[in-house]
């Protein structure tokens, strides 16, 4: 009695592990808080292996979809075990009895699937956990569905604003190839709405991102240079629109967007527990930005420090670079 009284015990603490750490991690905003944290160790034990596979080339289109379809395997699993433990603990509820924990396992497993194939009667408390599993794997197959709807939303609203910047910035996005097409056509006017439309994706992606950090790693195949680019090239582009380009109605703009995306990087970045890789930026880079800065028949009204924009670009870029060396895609460039 003693040892069916631990199995059933041993049984539904790991099912109120295993459906903690689903809801922390589908439901709830802000990635697992839970003991088990499957989704985020899973990411951390596979994502070394993968780059080492790809010989340093960084993760794929596939790591990312890869490591939710296992997330929810590992945890049907554990329900599966869980509550083939309870009802190992039960099997004199079971008609015909239980011979075996793995006959226990393909009963629970059945009801857990939802297809109820074990052909078995329960009678008692074993009844209750098979009407329990019924229901849980009911919910994390539903849960499954809407979250990946969820992820394919989010990822279609990241990317739209990532392929419209690469269209006008090129791939990788740079900030200087932005001021230099809108010259060439002229159409200066549009970067004020520029600014504004960049500041509220980084907002978007920033608040979908933090409450769901699985979002980070989906890599999409048309995206080029990825969303770590994108965020650094509109943060070059507000440091040149604050400090070089002397407009004082893109000023406030270029301010704006530049704290919406300095915060979008650094919260990321903790998030996932990453150091900033400061990378120093090169005065003959700044003077070479200037000069074709000019050169487009933009206003410079005077002649900025060269070293404190070096060093103040180095200092920005630091998460963004950060971010960028851990999912493997390319620095953002300053001068193309």
């Amino acid at each position: 009695m003693v040892a069916n009284a631990t199995m059933v015990a041993a049984g539904l603490l790991l099912i109120g592990l295993t459906l903690s750490d689903v809801f922390e991690t589908v439901v709830v905003p802000g990635g697992s808080r839970a003991w088990l944290r499957v989704s985020r160790r899973l990411a951390s034990l596979l994502l070394p292996m993968w780059k080492l596979v790809r010989h340093h080339r960084g993760i794929s289109a596939m790591f990312a979809p890869v490591v939710l379809v296992l997330s929810f395997a590992i945890w049907m699993l554990f329900l599966s075990v869980g509550f083939g433990l309870a009802a190992f603990g039960l099997r004199s509820g079971f008609t015909p009895p239980l011979k075996s924990f793995w006959d226990a396992l393909f009963v629970v497993s059945s009801s857990l699937a939802t297809i109820g194939l074990s052909g078995t009667e329960t009678s008692g408390s074993a009844r209750w956990i098979v009407l329990m599993a019924g229901f849980c794997g009911l919910g994390v197959i539903t849960l499954a569905v809407t979250y990946l709807l969820e992820v394919q939303n989010n990822i279609a609203r990241r990317d739209a604003g990532i392929i419209k910047l690469n269209t006008a910035a090129g791939d990788p996005p740079c900030a200087l190839g932005l001021l230099e097409k809108f010259a060439r056509i002229d159409n200066q006017r549009e970067l004020h709405d520029v600014l504004h439309q960049g500041r509220d994706w980084c907002a978007t992606v920033r608040q979908s991102h933090c409450s769901h950090p699985s979002l980070i790693y989906f890599q999409s195949v048309n995206t080029g240079a990825g969303w770590p680019a994108a965020l650094g090239a509109l943060i070059d582009l507000a440091l040149v629109v604050e400090c070089i380009i002397g407009d004082n109605d893109l000023r406030g703009p270029a301010i704006m967007l530049r704290e919406e995306a300095l915060r979008m990087a650094a919260e990321l970045t903790s998030l996932l527990h990453l150091t900033k890789m400061q990378v120093a930026t090169r005065e003959g880079d700044v003077a070479d930005l200037i000069a074709r800065i000019h050169a487009a028949r933009y206003s410079v009204p005077t002649s900025p420090d060269l070293r404190k924009l070096a060093a103040r670009r180095s200092e920005q870029q630091s998460c963004v670079n950060a971010l960028a060396e851990h999912l493997g895609k390319p620095a953002t460039m300053l001068v193309n």
